[in-house]
């Protein structure tokens, strides 16, 4: 965080600690009058994007703040102050190395771009394409059903070479639904032949999904199982773009790229598609090409059956399976690809309620996962950048914590600080800053240029509201990671299924609604909180504090608003743009 200055905190009404030196008593405080008109005179400017134009104009701003050293050796630190700074740097500098770690994912993606999985080295002989077995888990999924099933069976693959399981473990009125859509696709309608469907229903969810795909495997005919998620709409050409991969013998799982069916439907979605745009692009890519560890995504992705049993089979003791089984593999030996060209859309949720369902689930679950794998991953002989790389991965959630450590402490660091002086703040904070924080701005950019070639700049206008989700997210998350840690055990919670695709549609689905509970509520006060930190920091003219604390405060009252008012705002969308079969094309 860019720190403040020296004079400024002189002149605030708040002293940094009980026990400063006594020369300050000396110094006049500045008249109440004058500092009204700082303020009044300072939001104006601060709105306009010319925050460091002082009342009096910026070079009397620079010179009162940053070159005068009337006071210059006065201040000395005592304990307070110690135990404010040293938790807030250890803090910061965590956060910095996973900040740098981004980078070196950017890195990573463009110097090991030769390396791109593109069309399969070799190909399995006209006639004898593998068996395989479409598993498509689901859970109270009615209103999504029908489409993930079409085209499941709309797919381009012999009909005698495969075959659909319908996972079903639906405690509502899904199973009625889902077995009449079965039996009308198993006997065949006009333009649309018999199809090889089965329904698989289980009384109980033990395992969850995990459950619900060992279940399923235990029957599976096929030598590869491919597996959508209820709101995946697979297109045509998916299974022959990805089955020749595995005409390599030691590839054990091919995961292909996410795109969004619902991408234009909000602000919301918006960024949403740019979180996992990034995550998809630069993460996935930027591991595979690197040889390094990386995971199956839970759909949308084919896994050779060897692979699976090699590595003990779908286990549920955590809530992201995907990677679990994932990390299992490749320390089993088998290797994985990762296809960027290669697209399958979905679903984005369109309520924040859901969208926070999700990320706490994945939050606590990788969490999980690394108190699984991370002590036999590092037992093994694996090369260290494997194992760095994996730590990197799995522990990256323990943010969300330090999130929370790091708003207590930005208010007494950010009074401290002012009286270090402009050099100690350009050399300690800005560095930590520009790891920590414009890292995110850079990863996240980088990846919407790989696929919007030509508007990747558009995304400028999401940067701010990117970086506030991230920080509004942070007391969902740091409750399901505490969770983790702790070892406390919960159900699977699916993230509710809309079927929205347009601008203005409603969501069919209102009745799987998360409960709201206390959340939304304790984020708004950290809102307020935040907003008179702001006030503050305009009040001592600590204007370069301002934009960061800002960030903070969209992000609480962001995710806190929308949570409460849950989708009366998700359908003020962005534009007029059509909506297409293809959401964007392909960035490399």
């Amino acid at each position: 965080m860019p720190a403040s200055n020296p004079s400024s905190a002189i002149r605030s009404t708040a002293p940094c600690s009980s026990t400063k030196n006594a020369a300050f008593s000396r110094i006049p405080a500045r008249p109440k009058s004058n500092r009204r008109a700082v303020l009044l005179n300072a939001v104006p400017n601060i709105l306009s994007g010319l925050a460091f134009a002082a009342p009096h104009g910026l070079g009397h701003y620079l010179r009162a703040h940053y070159l005068d050293r009337t006071f210059h050796g006065l201040y000395r630190w005592n304990t307070f102050d110690t135990c404010m700074l040293i938790p807030y740097f250890i803090v910061m500098i965590i956060l910095a190395f996973y900040g740098i770690h981004r980078y070196q994912l950017v890195w990573l993606y463009y110097r090991n771009k030769k390396n791109a999985a593109k069309e399969a080295p070799s190909r399995y002989p006209e006639g004898q394409l593998p068996f395989v077995t479409i598993q498509l888990p689901i859970f109270n999924e009615q209103f999504v059903i029908d489409r993930l099933i079409d085209a499941c069976c709309k797919l381009d693959y012999p009909r005698d070479r495969f075959e659909i399981q319908l996972l079903d473990d639906s405690t509502d009125e899904t199973t009625t639904v889902a077995q009449q859509i079965v039996a009308r696709y198993a006997q065949g309608f006009a333009g649309m032949p018999a199809q090889p469907i089965h329904y698989i229903h289980r009384t109980n969810r033990h395992g969850y999904k995990a459950g619900a795909l060992d279940e399923g495997l235990r029957t599976a005919k096929g030598e590869l199982i491919a597996i959508f998620d209820a709101d995946f709409v697979p297109p045509p050409q998916w299974l022959m773009q990805v089955v020749h991969h595995f005409a390599e013998p030691h590839i054990g799982m091919v995961q292909t790229r996410w795109t969004h069916l619902n991408r234009n439907y909000s602000f919301l979605t918006q960024v949403e598609a740019i979180l996992l745009d990034g995550h998809f692009v630069l993460e996935h890519s930027g591991r595979h090409r690197a040889g390094v560890f990386f995971n199956f995504n839970g759909t949308a992705g084919m896994w050779r059956r060897q692979a699976i049993l090699d590595a003990g089979s779908w286990q549920h003791d955590t809530l992201t399976e995907d990677t679990d089984l994932s990390y299992r593999a490749q320390l089993a030996g088998w290797k994985f690809k990762y296809l960027q060209d290669v697209e399958c859309p979905a679903e984005l949720p369109i309520e924040m309620t859901a969208f926070k369902t999700q990320q706490a689930r994945w939050a606590k679950g990788l969490i999980q996962t690394s108190k699984k794998i991370l002590p036999r991953l590092f037992a093994t002989d694996l090369p260290f950048h494997i194992k760095l790389e994996a730590w990197y991965h799995l522990t990256a959630n323990i943010s969300y914590p330090l999130m929370i450590i790091l708003s207590a402490l930005l208010m007494p660091a950010m009074i401290i600080r002012s009286w270090g002086g402009w050099l100690q703040m350009l050399l300690i904070d800005f560095p930590l800053f520009m790891a920590s924080t414009m890292s995110i701005s850079s990863f996240y950019l980088v990846s919407q240029k790989e696929l919007f070639p030509k508007k990747w700049y558009k995304t400028f206008l999401y940067l701010p509201f990117l970086m506030s989700l991230g920080i509004g997210l942070t007391i969902t998350n740091t409750i399901a990671v505490m969770q983790a840690l702790f070892g406390h055990q919960s159900a699977f919670a699916r993230t509710p299924k809309y079927r929205v695709h347009k601008k203005g549609e409603k969501s069919m689905a209102k009745k799987y609604r998360k409960r709201l509970g206390f959340i939304p509520w304790i984020e708004l006060s950290i809102g307020c909180f935040f907003t008179y930190m702001v006030y503050y920091a305009i009040a001592t003219e600590n204007f370069f504090t301002v934009p960061f604390l800002l960030l903070f405060v969209i992000g609480y009252w962001y995710t806190g608003l929308l949570s409460l008012l849950q989708g009366r705002f998700d359908r003020f969308a962005l534009g007029n743009q059509e909506m297409h079969e293809k959401p964007y094309p392909v960035g490399i």
